[in-house]
C-alpha cells in the first residue's frame, strides 16, 4: 500500500467519528492511488514534527503518520508572494491525497492537510466548494463570515458553507488541519476577500 492510501485510509477512520463529515463522506474514493506524487518540500515542513505534542488523543496517530510520510508527500502552494506577501509563503503549505491533483483521483472531492507555522495570517477568502477542517495539531483562531475569530482545538470540525468567507491564524505553535473540499470546482485558487 503506498504512503497516500495509508493516509486515506487513516483519514477515513478518524472521520467515521466526526458526524459534520457526513455529507463529505458520500463521495469518498476507492482508496488506490493511480497517479504519481513527486516528492517536494516547503520551508513550512520544517514546522511539523515540533506539532507531535500538540495533537488531541484522537488525532495523535494521524499526526504522527504525517509527520513520518511528509518527506514523500508533494507539499505546494496556491498562492505567490503578490496576494499575502512572501513571509506568508515562508509558513504555508498544503499537500493533497484525493482530488484532481492528489495520487488518488477524485472528481467530487478533493482531501489533504494544511500546513501553517507559527504567526501566520491566512486572511479572508472564499471559495465555491464546501469545506470541513479538522485541526489534528495546534490550535488556532479561526474566523468565518464577520464573526470573530475563535481558538479551535484539535479535534474539532469547522465547515465552511460555499462562498462564505473565512480566515485563520496561528499563534506560537502552528496547525496541522484536514481539509476535505466538495462542490465546485476542485483546483480553483480561493479568492481573496476585501482586496
Amino acid at each position: 500500500m503506498q504512503v497516500a492510501e495509508r493516509l486515506a485510509a487513516a483519514v477515513q477512520d478518524l472521520l467515521a467519528d466526526v458526524p459534520e463529515a457526513d455529507a463529505f463522506r458520500s463521495g469518498w474514493p476507492d482508496l488506490r492511488a493511480t497517479r504519481p506524487q513527486v516528492p517536494g518540500q516547503l520551508p513550512v515542513c520544517a514546522v511539523l514534527p515540533t506539532l507531535a505534542d500538540h495533537a488531541a488523543p484522537q488525532t495523535a496517530a494521524l499526526v504522527a503518520a504525517v509527520i513520518d510520510a511528509a518527506p514523500m508527500l508533494e507539499w505546494r502552494q496556491t498562492y505567490g508572494p503578490d496576494d499575502f506577501g512572501p513571509a506568508f509563503l515562508q509558513g504555508y503549505g498544503w499537500t493533497e491525497l484525493i482530488g484532481l491533483r492528489g495520487p488518488i483521483p477524485g472528481t467530487t472531492l478533493a482531501m489533504g492537510f494544511l500546513l501553517l507555522g507559527p504567526g501566520i495570517a491566512y486572511p479572508p477568502h472564499a471559495h465555491e466548494a464546501s469545506e470541513l477542517y479538522l485541526p489534528l495539531a495546534g490550535t488556532a483562531l479561526w474566523q468565518q463570515g464577520g464573526a470573530d475569530f475563535t481558538a479551535v482545538p484539535p479535534g474539532r470540525a469547522i465547515l465552511h458553507a460555499p462562498w462564505v468567507p473565512h480566515a485563520t491564524t496561528t499563534t506560537g505553535q502552528g496547525v496541522l488541519a484536514l481539509y476535505l473540499w466538495r462542490g465546485g470546482d476542485l483546483a480553483a485558487k480561493s479568492r481573496i476577500v476585501g482586496r
